[in-house]
């Protein structure tokens, strides 16, 4: 008999929900917490609407408490960082998670204990308890023929140091994977997607949903959206549920393309959503335990003692 696992999950496609953006930034100096409290009761309201059409899991966007600040560089947005255990963000999602009986995953702007400042994002499950945290591995600088962007000025990469606990089912420090009550769950931030070894880790790790909150533009970028989440799905047997921002931030003029949607090894999945800021898709983990349909066994198959020699 086929086992079946159907999760409802959720994911966000939104930007920066703070209405009163000035054209000079340094307006904002001393008001970041009004812009942190706008997308948060934004990103609340989305958890409702996504209990509402039965998901029970939700992942945001990346740096979803604020706008995309790396676009330059300006030291007023290191104000918007805050502790991943006890900041105001956390503390409000703990809350929602528990009030609405859903996992949630939640990319914020890290304040570390030291002083560093990462990417970061944090899983709180049903309860309202935090599983552990990812901090993002790899970070991008340059430019393509949209725009720039320059996020080790804002953070840095993570450290490994994301915690342990008994959700953590991961042996790798750098690539955390959460046991929940939906099944096991790792994150991928955005840049971190490019990079061959990062959902093979995961996989690797057992995870069976991995989340890859985004804020990405351009050409190559939108070109590639489409298609690595799709081969790695299908490469390490994993779902994985890509959220990238949508529309323009004031005071910048920098669209992004949104697109966000879940797929698994055998492809896209339905997006079920009613909600214009929602892509909602039912996701059977049952899957993952079957035999590929295209008769491969990439696992079994693969001669690790030839790539162990590359130089």
């Amino acid at each position: 008999m086929t086992s079946t696992r159907v999760v409802r999950v959720a994911i966000t496609e939104t930007r920066n929900a703070h209405p009163e953006m000035p054209t000079d930034l340094a307006q904002l100096e001393g008001k970041l917490e009004a812009v942190r409290a706008a997308n948060v009761a934004h990103h609340v309201e989305l958890m409702r609407a996504a209990k509402a059409q039965g998901a029970a899991i939700i992942g945001f966007g990346e740096l979803f408490t604020g706008p995309y600040f790396a676009l330059g560089k300006d030291p007023l947005w290191f104000g918007l960082a805050e502790d991943a255990a006890r900041g105001p963000t956390v503390t409000e999602l703990s809350a929602a998670a528990k009030e609405l009986s859903m996992i949630v995953v939640a990319p914020i702007y890290e304040q570390g204990p030291s002083g560093q400042r990462f990417n970061t994002a944090v899983v709180i499950d049903e309860q309202g308890a935090i599983l552990g945290k990812y901090r993002k591995t790899h970070l991008p600088c340059g430019a393509n023929e949209q725009g720039s962007f320059d996020e080790p000025f804002y953070y840095d990469r993570s450290d490994g140091k994301n915690g342990s606990g008994p959700a953590n089912v991961s042996k790798n420090p750098f690539f955390p994977v959460f046991q929940t009550s939906v099944g096991r769950v790792g994150v991928a931030i955005c840049y971190d997607r490019h990079f061959e070894g990062v959902m093979s880790s995961l996989a690797h790790e057992g995870a069976e949903l991995v989340f890859s909150p985004a804020v990405t533009f351009g050409q190559k970028s939108q070109r590639m959206w489409q298609l690595e989440f799709q081969v790695d799905a299908a490469r390490h047997n994993l779902f994985i549920a890509g959220s990238n921002r949508r529309g323009s931030e004031p005071p910048w003029a920098q669209p992004y393309f949104g697109e966000s949607y879940v797929t698994g090894p055998s492809g896209v999945l339905p997006n079920l959503s009613q909600h214009p800021d929602l892509v909602v898709a039912d996701v059977d983990l049952g899957v993952l335990g079957r035999p590929d349909p295209s008769g491969w066994n990439l696992p079994r198959d693969v001669r690790h003692e030839i790539y162990s020699k590359r130089s």
